[in-house]
C-alpha cells in the first residue's frame, strides 16, 4: 500500500526544501545537513531532519511525497537517486517550505524509514534559475518513505552537476555510496 501526503507542485527558495520532525526546531543549517557527506542532493546529517535540494533556484517543482509499507521498486526514468535513513523526532513530521512559507504533515510514525529521494531534470532547471507562473515545469522530485526493517539500502546514483562538488548553488555533499 502506499499512501502520498503531497502530490503536484510545492514552491521552492534557494533550491531547497525539507523534511522536519522537531517542533522545537526550525530545521538544520547547510552545514549541519551534510555533514560528512560527499554528495549534494539530500542531507541526513541531522537527527529528525533532511535537507532537499532542487535544481530550480525559485519557483515550482513537482513534488510528490509517498509512504510505502513494503519497498517498491527503482524506475530508472530518475536520472539522480539517494538512499538515506531517517527518524522522525516526534509524531509530527512535515514536508517544509523555505522560511517555513507552507508545510505539508507526512503522518510518519517514530521509526526507522529508509527514504529515496529521485529527481528528475535538476541540470536544466539550475541553468532556467527561476520558474515563473507561465512556464513550463522542469524539474521533479520524488520523496520515497518505506519501513527501513523491510527495505534495506540499494543504492545511490547522482548524475546532475547540481549535485555535484563542483557546483556553486550546491555543497559538496551527499549520502556515502551504498552497494
Amino acid at each position: 500500500m502506499v499512501r502520498r501526503p503531497v502530490e503536484g507542485e510545492v514552491h521552492v527558495h534557494y533550491g531547497q526544501i525539507y523534511v522536519e520532525s522537531d517542533p522545537d526546531s526550525f530545521g538544520p543549517d547547510l552545514a549541519e545537513a551534510f555533514a560528512g557527506q560527499s554528495g549534494g542532493l539530500c542531507g541526513a546529517a541531522v537527527s529528525g531532519a533532511l535537507w532537499l535540494t532542487t535544481g530550480l533556484h525559485t519557483g515550482d517543482v513537482g513534488f510528490t511525497v509517498e509512504v510505502h509499507d513494503q519497498a517498491p521498486p527503482l524506475d530508472a526514468a530518475w536520472e539522480d537517486v539517494v538512499e538515506v535513513s531517517f527518524r522522525p523526532g516526534s509524531d509530527s513530521s512535515a514536508l517544509v517550505q523555505w522560511a517555513g512559507e507552507d508545510t505539508w504533515e507526512l503522518d510518519l510514525e517514530e521509526t526507522d524509514y529508509l527514504v529515496r529521494y529521485c529527481a528528475k531534470g535538476m541540470d536544466e532547471a539550475h541553468q532556467q534559475d527561476t520558474r515563473l507562473n507561465d512556464e513550463p515545469q522542469l524539474d521533479c522530485y520524488l520523496l520515497q518513505f518505506t519501513d527501513n526493517a523491510v527495505s534495506p539500502l540499494v543504492g545511490k546514483d547522482d548524475h546532475s552537476a547540481c549535485t555535484s562538488a563542483g557546483c556553486g548553488a550546491c555543497s559538496p555533499v551527499s549520502s556515502a555510496r551504498w552497494a
